[in-house]
């Protein structure tokens, strides 16, 4: 049955955004680790943070772009050191992934971070595939790991790493690309890519946050990527439009996270709606959500509290699409979906 979107109120949407099931497919886990865990694990480990509290570390998150946000990640993720550091970390996450109603995740994790402090890249991934079984048997949880390549370091270490991978090959479902878009277009990338690829890995790449419209183009042509993490700044070329409605290749987007690295100036300024109304496989996601403000509910109620224009239409179409961009089998998606039909038909109900 069709759903009857004018049928539900406005009053309406904000419960509903909070509560329909939706899949993250943008996730850093490391920028989900909150000051409080910080703390709790550098007194596990005997660490010492430059910052004297809890409330010192939040009100440094302050950040003017991209840059000043990462010197600080890398510093809070100097915590993690043992295999259940990235266990409790994880968990962490799934806990108010599954209060948000996500149903499935896709987390993004950079082993780099980790290796060059001298963890063992066994001991992060064991972590967190520990984190995310415990997140389908405890929490009903769909989740997944993919490993993710700094680009402000080598492509010789991107291919370090990704060998030093391969014997957990069956604990990841595919590789990412993050860290300083600026200076580091795709193409820098092309050869490990391709190794990935020759592994049967899923391609994704940020690219059009920070960086230009070509940064997507070249993700899409050197990398095949499959998603575009971000991808925000397509809108400047109507051709990419064009071509990312026509082959429905998924943009992952952050709004809280665009707005607190100065992407846009405010939320009402985002182009979000135009994304959809231009047909883009758009999803919502939480980025750094430690960092940036919220998790998976907080972005949708700040996007669309701070734009009018979108209603209960595009919510449903925002949470279809997350279900579509994922790596899940096609039976699970059927099944999410079913469940999404089900809560917006309610809704049009007055259920």
């Amino acid at each position: 049955m069709p759903i009857d979107f004018a049928a539900i109120p406005r009053s309406a949407l904000p419960g509903l955004l909070c509560s329909a099931p939706k899949a993250e497919l943008h996730i850093h886990i490391e920028g989900s680790l909150e000051p409080e865990l910080i703390f709790a694990l550098a007194r596990r480990n005997g660490v010492d943070l430059a910052y004297p509290s809890v409330d010192a570390l939040r009100a440094a998150y302050a950040f003017s772009d991209l840059q000043s946000f990462l010197d600080i990640y890398y510093a809070g993720a100097s915590v993690l050191i043992e295999e259940q550091d990235f266990f409790d970390m994880a968990w962490a996450y799934f806990e108010r992934a599954a209060a948000d109603h996500v149903v499935h995740a896709e987390l993004f994790f950079d082993p780099q971070t980790h290796t060059v402090r001298g963890v063992d890249i066994g001991v992060v991934i064991r972590g967190l595939h520990r984190a995310c079984q415990q997140a389908q048997s405890q929490l009903g949880i769909s989740a997944s790991l993919i490993l993710c390549f700094l680009r402000h370091l080598s492509e010789d270490e991107a291919i370090a790493t990704l060998q030093a991978a391969l014997p957990y090959r069956d604990l990841f479902i595919g590789v990412g690309l993050d860290s300083s878009e600026r200076g580091h277009p795709p193409e820098k990338f092309a050869r490990v890519f391709a190794m990935a690829r020759a592994q049967g890995l899923h391609l994704v790449a940020h690219a059009g946050e920070e960086g230009p419209p070509a940064y997507i183009e070249s993700a899409l042509d050197v990398l095949q990527v499959q998603r575009i993490d971000h991808g925000v700044r397509c809108v400047e070329s109507p051709a990419l439009v064009q071509r990312l409605a026509a082959s429905r290749m998924p943009l992952t987007v952050c709004p809280l996270s665009n707005v607190k690295l100065c992407v846009y100036k405010t939320m009402a300024d985002h182009q979000l709606p135009a994304l959809l109304a231009a047909g883009l496989c758009a999803t919502i996601n939480s980025d750094d959500p430690a960092y940036f403000g919220g998790y998976m509910n907080a972005n949708f109620t700040a996007t669309f509290d701070a734009l009018p224009q979108l209603g209960a239409a595009q919510a449903y179409r925002l949470m279809c699409n997350s279900f579509e961009a994922s790596f899940a089998s096609d039976a699970a998606k059927a099944g999410w979906t079913a469940q999404l039909d089900g809560a917006f038909q309610a809704a049009a109900a007055g259920a």
